[in-house]
């Protein structure tokens, strides 16, 4: 079992540094749309990359449940159902990956995730994604801390 959890956490690790490549991108992305709050294309792309990060944070929990046969029974609530899933650890299996403030804040990238990817009809608020994006960034520090905890929680599991 450890060399598969070393496996995991490998697999976790590299996950993270796709996510930051995400941050990267994302950060660079703020400033030139708060001095062109009118531009669609700066707020399309930054919106896509919001899109693509809680894409990237989904495939990281999707590496836990599998690993650790955390199966979703209900389809329909697929992605609130594994997000949940994070939130809490599961004595003797795993510990939560997820704080509360980590939690709250990924919750509300998935509903934008959704808005997003439905959004057919009607242009996206610049000022609302600016939001987005400012509170996603704020993650990345709170998620860092969440996931040294996790790791070194399975590792003690050794």
């Amino acid at each position: 079992m450890e060399e598969k959890i070393k496996i995991l956490i490998a697999e976790l690790d590299a996950q993270w540094r796709e996510i930051l490549k995400i941050y990267s991108s994302l950060e660079k992305k703020i400033d030139p749309l708060k001095s062109d709050m009118d531009n669609d294309d700066l707020t399309n792309s930054l919106a896509y990359k919001l899109h693509n990060l809680f894409s990237a944070y989904e495939d990281m929990f999707k590496l836990i449940a599998r690993f650790f046969e955390n199966q979703i029974e209900d389809i329909t609530k697929y992605h609130t159902g594994l997000l949940k899933r994070m939130l809490i650890g599961i004595e003797g299996v795993r510990p939560n990956l997820l704080s509360e403030s980590s939690y709250r804040i990924l919750d509300e990238l998935r509903g934008f995730r959704h808005v997003f990817r439905h959004a057919y009809s009607y242009e996206l608020d610049a000022e609302r994604v600016i939001k987005m994006a400012e509170k996603s960034i704020k993650l990345k520090d709170g998620f860092l801390k969440d996931f040294k905890t996790f790791k070194t929680g399975l590792l003690s599991s050794l």
